[in-house]
Protein backbone atom coordinates (compact mmCIF):
# COMPACT_ATOMS: atom_id res chain seq x y z
CA UNK A 1 0.00 0.00 0.00
CA UNK A 2 1.11 3.53 -0.67
CA UNK A 3 2.13 5.97 2.02
CA UNK A 4 -0.86 8.21 1.27
CA UNK A 5 -3.27 5.34 1.89
CA UNK A 6 -1.62 4.51 5.22
CA UNK A 7 -1.79 8.16 6.28
CA UNK A 8 -5.45 8.36 5.25
CA UNK A 9 -6.23 5.18 7.17
CA UNK A 10 -4.43 6.49 10.26
CA UNK A 11 -6.23 9.85 10.10
CA UNK A 12 -9.62 8.10 9.70
CA UNK A 13 -8.87 5.76 12.62
CA UNK A 14 -7.73 8.63 14.83
CA UNK A 15 -10.81 10.69 13.91
CA UNK A 16 -13.13 7.77 14.68
CA UNK A 17 -11.39 7.21 18.01
CA UNK A 18 -11.60 10.88 18.99
CA UNK A 19 -15.28 11.11 18.04
CA UNK A 20 -15.93 8.49 20.70
CA UNK A 21 -13.33 9.49 23.28
CA UNK A 22 -13.87 13.25 23.56
CA UNK A 23 -17.60 13.13 24.48
CA UNK A 24 -16.85 10.40 27.02
CA UNK A 25 -14.14 12.47 28.69
CA UNK A 26 -16.32 15.59 28.57
CA UNK A 27 -19.24 13.79 30.25
CA UNK A 28 -16.99 12.25 32.90
CA UNK A 29 -15.68 15.70 33.84
CA UNK A 30 -19.18 17.17 33.75
CA UNK A 31 -20.58 14.43 35.99
CA UNK A 32 -17.76 14.82 38.53
CA UNK A 33 -18.31 18.57 38.77
CA UNK A 34 -22.13 18.39 38.69
CA UNK A 35 -24.29 18.72 41.77
CA UNK A 36 -26.82 16.30 40.29
CA UNK A 37 -24.63 13.25 40.82
CA UNK A 38 -24.35 10.44 38.34
CA UNK A 39 -26.85 8.94 35.94
CA UNK A 40 -29.23 10.34 33.36
CA UNK A 41 -30.18 13.36 35.46
CA UNK A 42 -26.60 14.66 35.16
CA UNK A 43 -26.77 14.69 31.35
CA UNK A 44 -27.65 17.95 29.60
CA UNK A 45 -31.08 17.98 27.97
CA UNK A 46 -29.73 18.48 24.43
CA UNK A 47 -27.59 15.35 24.75
CA UNK A 48 -30.61 13.25 25.74
CA UNK A 49 -32.50 14.44 22.63
CA UNK A 50 -29.55 14.14 20.24
CA UNK A 51 -29.52 10.31 19.99
CA UNK A 52 -33.16 9.88 18.92
CA UNK A 53 -32.80 12.81 16.49
CA UNK A 54 -29.79 11.19 14.82
CA UNK A 55 -31.61 7.85 14.52
CA UNK A 56 -34.62 9.61 12.97
CA UNK A 57 -32.34 11.40 10.49
CA UNK A 58 -30.70 8.13 9.44
CA UNK A 59 -34.11 6.50 9.08
CA UNK A 60 -35.37 9.40 6.98
CA UNK A 61 -32.41 9.20 4.63
CA UNK A 62 -32.79 5.41 4.39
CA UNK A 63 -36.41 5.66 3.30
CA UNK A 64 -35.58 7.57 0.11
CA UNK A 65 -34.28 5.21 -2.59
CA UNK A 66 -31.01 5.98 -4.34
CA UNK A 67 -32.70 5.63 -7.73
CA UNK A 68 -36.19 7.11 -7.44
CA UNK A 69 -37.82 4.80 -9.97
CA UNK A 70 -40.62 2.26 -9.50
CA UNK A 71 -38.21 -0.56 -8.61
CA UNK A 72 -36.41 1.57 -6.02
CA UNK A 73 -39.62 2.72 -4.35
CA UNK A 74 -41.09 -0.78 -4.51
CA UNK A 75 -38.01 -2.32 -2.93
CA UNK A 76 -38.00 0.35 -0.23
CA UNK A 77 -41.67 -0.11 0.63
CA UNK A 78 -41.48 -3.92 0.62
CA UNK A 79 -38.23 -3.92 2.63
CA UNK A 80 -39.75 -1.57 5.19
CA UNK A 81 -42.90 -3.67 5.40
CA UNK A 82 -40.95 -6.88 5.92
CA UNK A 83 -38.76 -5.18 8.52
CA UNK A 84 -41.79 -3.97 10.47
CA UNK A 85 -43.56 -7.34 10.20
CA UNK A 86 -40.54 -9.27 11.47
CA UNK A 87 -40.00 -6.75 14.25
CA UNK A 88 -43.65 -7.05 15.25
CA UNK A 89 -43.29 -10.82 15.47
CA UNK A 90 -39.84 -11.06 17.14
CA UNK A 91 -39.48 -7.72 19.00
CA UNK A 92 -35.75 -7.90 18.39
CA UNK A 93 -33.31 -5.69 16.51
CA UNK A 94 -31.22 -8.10 14.45
CA UNK A 95 -33.70 -10.31 12.60
CA UNK A 96 -35.86 -7.46 11.28
CA UNK A 97 -32.80 -5.81 9.73
CA UNK A 98 -31.67 -9.07 8.12
CA UNK A 99 -35.17 -9.77 6.77
CA UNK A 100 -35.60 -6.21 5.48
CA UNK A 101 -32.25 -6.22 3.69
CA UNK A 102 -32.98 -9.61 2.13
CA UNK A 103 -36.43 -8.47 0.99
CA UNK A 104 -35.04 -5.23 -0.41
CA UNK A 105 -32.28 -7.08 -2.25
CA UNK A 106 -34.70 -9.69 -3.56
CA UNK A 107 -37.01 -7.03 -5.01
CA UNK A 108 -34.09 -5.18 -6.62
CA UNK A 109 -32.73 -8.40 -8.18
CA UNK A 110 -36.21 -9.42 -9.38
CA UNK A 111 -36.79 -5.97 -10.87
CA UNK A 112 -33.48 -6.14 -12.79
CA UNK A 113 -34.36 -9.56 -14.16
CA UNK A 114 -37.72 -8.29 -15.43
CA UNK A 115 -36.27 -5.23 -17.16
Amino acid sequence: MSLELWIGTLVAALGTYLIRLLPLLWMQRRMKSSDRGEGPEAMPQWLVILGPMMIAAVLGVSLVPRTPDAAGWGATVIGLGVTLAVWWRTRSLGWPVVAGVLAFGGVVIAARMVV
